[in-house]
C-alpha cells in the first residue's frame, strides 16, 4: 500500500481499503469470464451455493487468502486468493455445520495442495467442534500440474473422511463433475447427493474406457446421478436442479444429530402417539401370493409426511428410510413385496446393511417392517457372493446397539427371518401381524420335502398334499407358535402398531449395553 509521502505511515483508513481491495479478490473467484460461464452452464459459483445452503448471514470464511507455492507449467501465474475451493461454517436452521464448496471457476476447481489443506482444517475444525461437514462438489478432478503434491493432499482427506466416519455426519453434494480418485471422497460419507444433467462420477472417463476397452459409452450412462442412483448405488438421493439438490440437503440434515453423542434433532409432535389407522386392518392381502405396498404400511404407522426415503430407487425390493414417531427420528428397514416379492438379494443386501450401520453410529432406533420369502436364489446371485453380503445384514443388526424393534407384516421365512432383526440377534421388541407367517420355508416347499416319498406312490396325491399344506400352515405359517416359545413378543392387530412401537421407544430411549472389548469386528465385506 503506497504511502501518502517517505516519511508518513499509512491511516488506518488507508489499511481498511487495503482489507477491502483485498476481500474483493477474494470473492473474484476466477474472475468474471470464469462466472459468466459457470452462469452460461445453468450452475451456481461455490459461493453462491454456499449462500443458498446456510442460514443467511451465517457464513464465516475460513482460508480466504491461501494461495498456492507452485511454478511449473505456469502455474505461477494462476494464483487466485483461496485457490480452487471456498471453506468456512454457519448454521442451517440454526445448527451449526461446517462446508467446503469447490470453485469451478478457479482452475476448474482442480484438487490442489492448497485445495487439501483448506478442506483439511475445516474437516478438522468439524471433528473438534463435533458437528457435521457438508461437501460441495465440482471439479475436474487432481491437479495435474501440481504431481503427487495433489495426490497427497487426496491421501489427507481420505484419511480425515475415514476418521469422521460414525463420529460426525458427512454429506457429499454433487453439483458437476468428479472423476478419477477424486470420487473416493464421496464414497467414504455417509450420504452422495447428485443433481441430474450436471454431476457425474466416474474413477475412468468414457475417452480411457474407449482406449482401453474399445467400449462406448457417453457421460450420463457411464457415471450419471441416475446411474449412481438406480444401478451402482453410489448415490443415496438425486434431485433435478441445484436449488433442489441444496433444498434436499438441509432436509436430510434436520434428521441427522450433530454428532455421535447427541440424540437426533427432534420436533414438536404433531400427530397423535395413540392414533390407530384403521386401513391397517387391511392392507397385507390375505392370499401370501397377492402384492401390497409397504410404504403404506410405513405411512400409515409412522408420523404423517416424515418419511425421507434413502436410496429410493436402489434395490427396490428394499426400502430405508428416515422417519419420525411421535417427533422422534427413526430408521426404518423393511421388504417391497411389490418388487421381486420382497426377496433379499446381493444389492438389497448392501443397502439395507450400510443403513443399518449408520443408524446404530449416530444413536437412531431402528424399525424393521418385515415381508420376505428368503434370500433370492440363482447361480449369479451365489456367484455374485449373496452369502457374504447377507451376512452383511445379520451383521449390522447384530453389531447394533440402538433399540430395535421389529414387525412381521407377513412372510418371514428361513434365513431372511433369521437376519431381518429377529429376537435372538437381540431386538428388544418383535411384533407379528395375524397375517404374520413365520416358518423354515412356505408350506408347498416344505411339505413337498418332509413328504416327498409317501406323495410320490400315493393315490390321491394332490388332494393329500393340499391337506398337507393346509395343516402346515396352520401349524408353522401362522405367529401363535413363534409367540407361544417367545420368538415373538406380542401378535397385534395392524392398527395397534403405531402406539405399541411408541411406547416401546419410550421405554428403550436410555437402552445401555456393553460389548466385549475389541478393537473392531470384522464385517464381511
Amino acid at each position: 500500500m503506497p504511502q501518502k509521502d517517505g516519511n508518513s505511515p499509512p491511516t488506518h483508513q488507508d489499511l481498511l481499503n487495503e482489507l477491502d481491495e483485498w476481500r474483493a479478490k477474494t470473492q473474484a473467484g476466477g474472475g468474471e469470464k470464469r462466472i459468466e460461464t459457470q452462469h452460461a452452464k445453468g450452475k451456481l459459483t461455490a459461493r453462491e451455493r454456499i449462500d443458498m445452503l446456510l442460514d443467511k448471514g451465517s457464513f464465516q470464511e475460513v482460508d480466504a487468502y491461501t494461495t498456492h507455492r507452485h511454478t511449473d507449467f505456469g502455474m505461477d501465474k494462476k494464483r487466485h486468493p483461496g485457490d480452487s475451493v471456498v471453506t468456512g461454517f454457519g448454521k442451517i436452521d440454526g445448527r451449526r455445520v461446517c462446508v467446503f464448496a469447490q470453485d469451478f471457476t478457479v482452475l476448474g476447481g482442480s484438487f490442489s495442495e492448497v485445495q487439501g489443506q483448506k478442506v483439511a482444517k475445516i474437516m478438522d475444525m468439524a471433528m473438534d467442534a463435533g458437528v457435521p461437514v457438508i461437501g460441495l462438489n465440482d471439479s475436474v478432478g487432481a491437479r495435474i500440474q501440481e504431481g503427487v503434491y495433489s495426490l497427497a493432499a487426496y491421501a489427507e482427506l481420505f484419511w480425515r473422511n475415514t476418521q469422521a466416519s460414525g463420529v460426525i455426519p458427512q454429506i457429499s453434494v454433487m453439483l458437476g463433475p468428479c472423476a478419477g480418485g477424486s470420487v473416493y471422497s464421496p464414497g467414504l460419507t455417509d450420504f452422495v447427493i447428485m443433481t441430474r444433467g450436471s454431476s457425474h462420477m466416474f474413477i475412468t472417463g468414457p475417452e480411457v474406457i474407449k482406449t482401453v476397452t474399445r467400449e462406448e459409452v457417453d457421460l450420463e450412462t457411464l457415471g450419471g446421478a441416475m446411474t449412481h442412483s438406480t444401478v451402482s448405488g453410489v448415490a443415496h438421493f438425486t434431485a433435478d436442479d441445484e436449488k433442489e439438490t441444496i433444498e434436499l440437503t438441509r432436509k436430510l440434515l434436520s434428521y441427522l444429530p450433530s454428532n455421535n453423542a447427541e440424540p437426533a434433532p427432534a420436533v414438536e409432535p404433531t400427530d397423535p402417539a395413540w392414533r390407530m389407522d384403521d386401513a391397517l386392518n387391511t392392507v397385507v392381502p390375505t392370499d401370501p401370493s397377492v402384492a401390497y405396498d409397504m410404504r403404506d404400511v410405513i405411512h400409515g404407522v409412522v408420523d404423517a409426511d416424515s418419511f425421507l426415503e434413502v436410496h429410493e430407487h436402489f434395490a427396490e425390493n428394499a426400502i430405508v428410510g428416515f422417519a419420525r414417531m411421535h417427533g422422534q427420528v427413526v430408521g426404518i428397514v423393511a421388504q417391497q413385496p411389490l418388487v421381486l416379492a420382497g426377496v433379499i438379494d446381493i444389492d438389497a443386501s448392501d443397502k439395507m446393511a450400510r443403513f443399518i450401520r449408520f443408524c446404530d453410529a449416530f444413536n437412531i432406533p431402528v424399525i424393521t417392517f418385515v415381508d420376505s420369502p428368503g434370500f433370492l436364489p440363482g447361480t449369479d446371485q451365489e456367484h455374485g457372493g449373496i452369502i457374504r453380503h447377507g451376512a452383511k445384514i445379520v451383521y449390522a443388526y447384530s453389531e447394533a446397539t440402538v433399540p430395535k424393534l421389529t414387525v412381521v407384516t407377513r412372510k418371514a421365512y428361513g434365513g431372511a427371518y433369521i437376519v431381518m432383526a429377529s429376537k435372538y440377534t437381540r431386538t428388544d421388541m418383535v411384533y407379528a401381524w395375524p397375517t404374520a407367517e413365520i416358518a423354515v420355508m412356505g408350506a408347498e416347499g416344505a411339505v413337498n420335502i418332509l413328504y416327498r416319498k409317501s406323495l410320490k406312490n400315493a393315490e390321491n396325491a394332490e388332494e393329500q398334499r393340499a391337506e398337507l399344506v393346509s395343516q402346515f400352515q396352520e401349524k408353522f405359517s401362522k405367529p401363535y407358535a413363534a409367540a407361544a416359545s417367545g420368538h415373538v413378543d406380542d401378535v397385534i392387530k395392524p392398527a395397534e402398531t403405531r402406539p405399541k412401537l411408541i411406547a416401546a421407544l419410550e421405554l428403550l430411549r436410555d437402552k445401555q449395553v456393553s460389548s466385549p472389548p475389541k478393537k473392531h469386528g470384522n464385517i464381511p465385506l
